[in-house]
């Protein structure tokens, strides 16, 4: 029998490519798989800071919502829920030029015609706050363009291009370039406040490390000053601090007692002494006979 080694050849080949597309198509299903696993845990997480945060927002606490929403663009920056809700909340404290901010990173992120037409809105209505009627115009264009039946942005885009063309009629165009330059201003020197907060809190870290170390440094000076003064004070003899203790009034010590005997004694010996050197000089000496 022949064989056709062209054929044969040919069948190899085939066999080969279809093996490596069988385990390339294996493969990316894995990593898709994977890839997919891990965006349903970052949705998770993050739904979970957006409902922690809406809670506290619910019951006045502001600075824990604050911080869940933060959590929750960390966790998917791609979202846009946590930036706008932020940056209600922000226009919501009257704090106008970080919910501006917040509804910028959001209109750059959102994706369905709903949540573009209220980013919008809502950055328009910063704006106007700030009377950037030029910017406050294209924002609630943007606005009507994704959502044209919404007559409360309808009406805010008349006002601000009533405001805008007043604006320009004045010469106001170089105020909205003034209050736009005041503004970054003020982003700037908030920064740079910021950033001097922290220095100023690390310095106050390090200043009171360093008067820790200069206080346990004292105490051990002290210390040691203290066991080296008691070194060198010589110890009082046992005698003499008999002597100083106190005694009551009225009664003798129990050395001032002995004293007093021992000179009793020596009186009572001297008295004798005396009587007997008189005996002796008063006793008549019989004479011896001269024979």
């Amino acid at each position: 029998m022949k064989i056709n080694y062209f054929k044969y050849n040919m069948y190899i080949s085939r066999l080969k490519t279809l093996c490596i597309f069988l385990v390339f198509n294996f493969g990316t299903s894995i990593i898709a798989q994977e890839a997919n696993k891990e965006k349903q845990k970052v949705l998770k997480e993050s739904k979970e800071f957006l409902s922690e945060a809406n809670y506290e927002m619910e019951n006045d606490n502001f600075s824990l919502a604050e911080a869940a929403y933060r959590e929750a663009i960390a966790t998917n920056p791609e979202e846009d829920t946590g930036k706008y809700n932020l940056g209600t909340a922000y226009y919501d404290k009257e704090m106008n030029d970080v919910a501006m901010s917040r509804f910028k990173q959001a209109a750059a992120v959102a994706d369905t015609k709903s949540d573009k037409h209220k980013v919008f809105h809502n950055l328009g209505n910063t704006f106007m706050n700030e009377k950037l009627y030029k910017e406050a115009v294209e924002s609630y264009k943007n606005a009507l363009r994704n959502n044209p039946k919404d007559e409360e942005t309808r009406y805010n885009y008349a006002l601000a291009k009533e405001l805008l063309e007043e604006q320009e009629k004045n010469g106001g165009g170089d105020d909205n370039k003034e209050n736009q330059e005041n503004q970054e201003d003020k982003q700037e020197e908030e920064k740079k406040e910021n950033q001097d907060n922290e220095n100023n809190k690390k310095d106050k870290e390090d200043g009171d490390q360093k008067n820790e170390q200069n206080k346990g440094e004292e105490e051990q000076d002290k210390k040691e000053g203290n066991e080296n003064e008691d070194k060198g004070k010589p110890e009082e003899p046992k005698d003499k601090k008999q002597q100083q203790q106190p005694t009551e009034p009225g009664k003798l010590s129990p050395q001032q007692v002995k004293n007093l005997l021992e000179a009793m004694n020596n009186e009572e010996k001297k008295v004798q002494e005396k009587i007997n050197a008189k005996k002796q000089k008063g006793t008549k000496v019989k004479p011896e006979k001269d024979w």
